[in-house]
């Protein structure tokens, strides 16, 4: 099993990508992750931690999901995300 299961770079085309970033900073809020605005948003929480980027040359928002060493929790999050982002 690998130490950090992640999902690699997944694309959505969505009409408006920073809207679609403050949709889902305001849907993991209650729950308080530590955020870092380096490049995108970043949420990281007890086992798990995702980015979220507009691309600078095409109209995409960009994802990626880590967890620490649990594949079953990659796959519910990044599906979690692929949905509230609605693809």
């Amino acid at each position: 099993m690998q130490a950090f299961p992640c999902s690699g770079e997944i694309n959505f085309r969505v009409p408006d990508a920073p809207a679609k970033i403050r949709e889902i900073l305001a849907a993991y809020a209650d729950q308080q992750p530590e955020l870092d605005e380096t490049d995108g948003v970043s949420l990281e929480f007890a086992d798990w931690r995702f980015n979220l980027r507009c691309s600078n040359t095409e109209p995409l928002l960009r994802l990626n999901v880590e967890t620490r060493g649990d594949s079953g929790l990659l796959e519910r999050r990044t599906g979690e995300l692929r949905a509230l982002i609605g693809a």
